[in-house]
């Protein structure tokens, strides 16, 4: 449990966060992170290796071929480096990151952090059809930091049938923030993904965050924050309409900047390996998880 001042300290990096202007600062950042200027772009790459001790030995690019700096932080891994596990009931992790939470979801409530708990249903954008399925089912949330791989990969087969945009702040999701803001995961901007899988119906649910100038999928491209700011249904499979299918480890989507990612599954369809726990290290396509038969 954390001590009293830890408590104090995250409150303290936290809070100043409410009066900033998140979507402004996000476009921003969205605007500097595309320039194509040689000299900005290559010292900003290098600038932030450094700081961030990325490995680059993973990427598939070298640093000069980045046209900018967007390109570098959504850059693509070299092929095969990331093996999948050969048993096809196992569930992947569908990014680098590190476990936020992980666990039961009891009833519409989950945890977001020691002592925090938020809704179910509010996460994935107010109606209660979306969050039935779920209730009582398992989640993981999944944490990306600025030096991580930053695309998203399917952790397991999905047929899309749905996706909720949700409008909302764009508070940091780094530990000490989740820590000390309660309900932050349903107050930040977020895209619900919602698929028919074999493990039953699947959510993976992509947080905005501070400087995360926007959000993508291989669907629908970029995810504009500048559309009315309104919560938008999209629906997919229908006669009329688009179908989209994704094999496990296949590439959904990516975040331009880092972030949080969400799974959810229905209970009693998948169980989560032992050492998914709270700050262990994840590695995109490790096994975290397997479907119950």
């Amino acid at each position: 449990m954390p001590s009293t001042a830890t408590r104090l300290l995250d409150r303290l990096k936290s809070w100043p966060l409410v009066i900033l202007p998140h979507q402004l600062l996000s476009r921003l950042v969205r605007r500097v992170t595309r320039w194509r200027i040689f000299w900005w772009k290559h010292a900003l790459i290098r600038l932030f290796i450094r700081r961030f001790a990325v490995d680059m030995s993973e990427a598939r690019c070298d640093i000069a071929d980045y046209p900018d700096f967007n390109s570098f932080f959504t850059r693509e891994l070299k092929t095969g480096i990331r093996p999948l596990p050969p048993d096809p009931q196992a569930i992947i992790s569908p990014v680098d990151g590190r476990v936020s939470a992980a666990g039961d979801i009891d009833g519409d409530r989950l945890i977001q952090a020691k002592d925090h708990r938020y809704s179910l249903t509010v996460l994935l954008g107010g109606e209660a059809r979306h969050a039935a399925p779920f209730q009582g089912g398992r989640f993981a949330t999944l944490y990306l930091s600025p030096r991580d791989y930053h695309r998203i990969h399917m952790p397991c087969d999905g047929r899309l049938t749905e996706t909720i945009y949700v409008p909302g702040r764009l508070y940091s999701v780094a530990p000490h923030t989740t820590r000390a803001i309660p309900g932050l995961f349903t107050r930040n901007e977020r895209l619900v993904c919602l698929f028919d899988t074999p493990a039953g119906p699947t959510a993976l649910v992509m947080v905005g965050a501070i400087f995360v100038s926007c959000m993508e999928t291989v669907w629908a491209g970029l995810i504009n924050p500048e559309t009315g700011m309104r919560r938008l249904i999209t629906r997919y499979g229908q006669p009329d309409g688009p179908d989209v299918s994704l094999v496990r480890g296949e590439e959904m989507g990516r975040f331009n900047m880092g972030s949080t990612v969400i799974l959810l599954y229905p209970q009693n369809r998948i169980r989560w390996v032992e050492r998914l726990q709270p700050d262990r290290p994840l590695r995109m396509g490790e096994m975290i998880g397997h479907m119950i038969t």
